[in-house]
């Protein structure tokens, strides 16, 4: 009857062992579970600098949130920006650069890079696509604001240390791979522990029947004399008990020693896998008429106007952006439509501001260029006529389009069809940065021509692209010819390309112009008059739109000359001419100067489409006396 016993130790030894297995299991689970997250700090010997950058790799690596915890004296900022983008606002600045985590997880990798001891502010970039102020100390969650990569930039007012104190917390991805198997197997060992004895019972019992029984059933059999050789009965008996009890034993033997070796190590597999997450890869129709008009005066009297009027349509429309899909679209926009929309309310701002004090100085923020000079000789004039006919305001609040660049060296472009209280009609708002730590500022507005539609462009988030002035690749003509024959066409009424732009002069801001000219011209009977519209090239920008051609938006200088054509005839200008000329007659002949903006639609190579003009507008900016 030993085996019993035996049984039953080995059935407790299984058991014993499956509930420690199972418990080793629940425990990588529990208390043996490594941290949810883990944090990395930067060393404390880091080298001061104006600048820190928290680089794209480290912030990346990680799924689920990042904690970002910063110490620093006094106040500083915290601001978002595309990679790029950050570098090249920090330039030739001295800066510290966080670039991923130390090994054992708890120090940040930090690379330390010599250069200028200051900087300016980075707060207010257009940069930025979003920012957040601290002051002492500032507990920062990290979301990207859209897809692709980006990096963080802190600083404090750019000629103090940047904070040094900062440490990142991050989901930990150690992971426990035995908990379940442990947790399984042990429940398997449990139930083998258990069900052991009467196992062996059953097979035990089945083994003593089949021994009590003859080869016939149970029929008489005679009993031979023992062979010699023979063993012993006891013999027999111990080796009877040898073959039961010694299965059993090495089964208890080798369950123990498989006890110690999984308790001993479930420690260790509990803190399986802690190395860091692998780096992902980087990867409208306007209806009013905005053209100029003129009342020449019967004795010789130049009397250009300088502002728009408008006269409303019955169809306007705008067309939409292009899809996604569009394949003119490839590359990063240079800024996202929700940074685009906090730049024309800073600019709209600007302008509002200066507009109702008549100081130019107010404008310098925020605008430059052909815009700059109009609006402040707008301002000059309104000074001293105070019936003179004001610019049209710039307006944010109704953003109907916007057309962004994919160009990601400097100058950026963009521009944006707006419309708000005060703006009869649309208008196209050209956005220039001229380099990173610049901010963008309005360079041109002009009013969509009554029954244009604005052409269709890719969807912000794609971009597009932007084409040299002077290339005509994948198009009918480049920048610079477009606006030549659009010169042309305004200078000569009968100009053999009138063909090449629709509509030809039957165009409102062309036919309006070449009216006003053939007017003076007639008007005049005492004096020659002579008018040019020559490209300003050096403004021109052109953006590719979704069907494959271009929005060419630039400056035109329009010269208007007057020469008496007998000693003794004058020449009287108008009151807005004579706040420049310093007066209002003259005997040797004046020179008037206007500045006009426009956007043409190039159609794409093999169409047989004209160009067409979209937006046009003018102002005076200057007059003399020769």
């Amino acid at each position: 009857m030993i085996g019993d016993p035996v049984r039953l130790k080995t059935a407790a030894l299984l058991v014993l062992l499956g509930l420690l297995t199972m418990l080793a299991g629940i425990g990588q689970l529990t208390f043996w579970a490594p941290p949810e997250t883990v944090t990395a700090s930067v060393p404390g010997d880091t080298k001061a600098a104006p600048l820190t950058v928290i680089d794209q790799k480290l912030i990346s690596q990680h799924d689920g949130p990042v904690k970002i915890k910063i110490q620093g004296d006094g106040n500083f900022v915290v601001a978002t920006g595309r990679p790029d983008d950050v570098q090249a606002w920090v330039g030739k600045t001295a800066h510290n650069t966080l670039t991923g985590v130390s090994e054992d997880q708890k120090s940040l990798q930090v690379t330390s890079s010599d250069g200028e001891a200051k900087a300016p502010s980075p707060a207010g970039s257009d940069l930025w696509v979003s920012t957040e102020n601290g002051s002492g100390e500032l507990d920062y969650t990290w979301n990207p604001p859209a897809d692709g990569d980006w990096s963080l930039l802190v600083a404090s007012d750019g000629t103090k240390p940047a904070p040094s104190a900062i440490s990142m917390t991050v989901p930990n991805h150690a992971t426990t791979p035995w908990a379940v198997p442990f947790i399984v197997l042990g429940i398997i060992i449990m139930l083998a522990g258990i069900a052991l004895p009467f196992i062996t019972k059953t097979l035990s019992n089945r083994k003593n029947n089949n021994d009590g029984e003859g080869p016939d059933g149970g029929a008489k059999t005679s009993t031979l004399p023992a062979q010699s050789g023979a063993l012993p009965a006891t013999d027999a008996s111990r080796r009877r008990g040898s073959e039961t009890d010694g299965p059993a034993l090495r089964v208890t033997a080798v369950a123990a020693a498989l006890a110690a070796v999984m308790v001993g190590g479930t420690a260790i597999a509990a803190q399986a896998d802690t190395s860091p997450a692998p780096e992902p890869s980087s990867t409208s129709t306007a209806s009013p008429s905005s053209n100029s008009t003129a009342s020449p005066s019967s004795n010789s009297t130049a009397s250009p106007s300088s502002s728009s009027t408008a006269s409303p349509s019955s169809s306007s429309t705008v067309s939409p952006s292009a899809d996604a899909s569009s394949p003119a679209g490839k590359g990063t926009p240079v800024i996202l439509e929700s940074q685009l929309q906090r730049i024309l309310e800073q600019v709209a701002s600007t302008v509002d501001a200066a507009d109702a004090a008549k100081d130019a100085a107010k404008l310098a923020p925020r605008v430059d260029k052909m815009e700059l000079l109009v609006r402040t000789q707008n301002y000059k004039i309104r000074s001293t006529v105070s019936a003179y006919e004001p610019r049209m305001p710039i307006r944010a609040t109704k953003l109907q389009s916007s057309v962004i660049s994919t160009k990601r060296d400097w100058p950026r472009t963009v521009y944006a069809l707006t419309q708000g209280d005060g703006n009869v009609v649309p208008q196209v708002l050209t956005l220039v940065q001229l380099s990173p730590r610049e901010n963008y500022k309005l360079w041109g507005s002009a009013p969509l021509q009554p029954g244009t539609n604005f052409p269709s462009f890719p969807a912000p988030r794609e971009g597009t692209a932007a084409i040299q002035a002077s290339d005509k690749t994948g198009l009918e003509y480049s920048g610079n010819e477009a606006l030549g024959i659009l010169s042309e066409m305004l200078t000569n009424p009968v100009s053999p390309n009138r063909s090449k732009l629709a509509d030809g002069q039957a165009s409102p801001y062309i036919a309006g112009a070449l009216a006003y000219q053939a007017d003076t011209v007639k008007s005049g009977t005492s004096a020659n008059f002579t008018f040019t519209h020559t490209p300003v090239t050096n403004q021109t920008v052109v953006l590719r739109t979704a069907d494959g051609g271009a929005l060419v938006v630039g400056r035109l200088d329009f010269s208007f000359e007057g020469t008496p054509k007998s000693a003794g005839d004058k020449l009287i200008l108008q009151d807005d001419s004579a706040v420049f000329a310093g007066g209002k007659e003259t005997t040797t002949g004046m020179v008037l100067k206007f500045a006009e903006s426009v956007a043409v639609y190039i159609p794409p190579a093999g169409s047989s489409d004209p160009m067409k003009l979209v937006a046009a507008t003018r102002g005076l900016v200057g007059a003399s006396f020769k």
